[in-house]
């Protein structure tokens, strides 16, 4: 069932936890079991999973003023969908440096990373220090969200990747390409796609310093190697 476009509710801090009953009512009516229990059978696991799409999603936010306060109450459940709506409801300009660091801390899995980065971190103007802050932290979780964030901003057109350093970002992603964790050594790959995308010289330095990757005995090194090499060939086949 399509759902029919509203008036934007705007709601004081008063009436906040209306506001979050509403949304869960909406969720409900919206809820796709089947969706749900897929995407738990696939690892994707949350305490409440409405099974609610992404354009739906979107298309709800629209009915609600973005404001801080109430995409903070989002953000602070552990319901897929209502973290998802706060990535899109908390307004840009009131989204402080500090707050960003909270919230790349706390991402719990690889969908809410992605929607965070697409949604709300690459509108910042201080995205870029984001990328290169977080792609050279210590903690896992911070660098698979900085490679995410930098694969977002390297191929839209944004002025702020043009103050990014694609070296150092590069540096760091075929570091983490060896690690334990999949969830960097994705994070790691995309963004070297990403960047060899970009640029033709860069995807040759990328390759050149992924050489012994090329006949390696670790099969999963020669796969990453093939991955790329293909990933740059059909990218600057598009642009002749």
């Amino acid at each position: 069932m399509p759902i029919i476009p509203q008036k934007r509710r705007i709601f004081t801090d008063g009436k906040m936890e209306e506001t979050l009953k509403k949304i869960r009512s909406d969720l409900r009516l919206a809820m796709n079991g089947a969706v749900a229990t897929s995407m738990r059978e696939k690892g994707m696991l949350y305490r409440v999973n409405f099974g609610v799409d992404i354009p739906r999603l979107r298309a709800m936010a629209k009915r609600y003023a973005p404001t801080a306060p109430l995409a903070e109450a989002l953000w602070r459940t552990d319901t897929r969908e209502l973290k998802i709506l706060a990535t899109m409801l908390y307004p840009p300009a009131d989204f402080s440096r500090g707050k960003a660091d909270e919230w790349a801390s706390e991402i719990p899995n690889q969908e809410i990373r992605e929607q965070a980065c697409m949604n709300l971190l690459q509108r910042l103007g201080f995205a870029h220090e984001l990328v290169s802050c977080w792609t050279a932290a210590e903690d896992s979780t911070l660098r698979a969200t900085g490679f995410w964030l930098f694969g977002r901003l390297a191929v839209s057109p944004s002025s702020v990747a043009d103050k990014i350093d694609f070296q150092d970002v590069v540096h760091y992603a075929i570091g983490d390409l060896a690690k334990p964790s999949v969830f960097v050594r994705q994070a790691a790959l995309n963004a070297l796609k990403c960047a060899g995308r970009t640029n033709p010289e860069i995807a040759t330095w990328i390759l050149n310093k992924l050489s012994p990757f090329r006949d390696a005995e670790n099969p999963m090194e020669r796969e990453i190697y093939a991955a790329l090499r293909f990933e740059f060939e059909y990218a600057l086949a598009k642009q002749k």
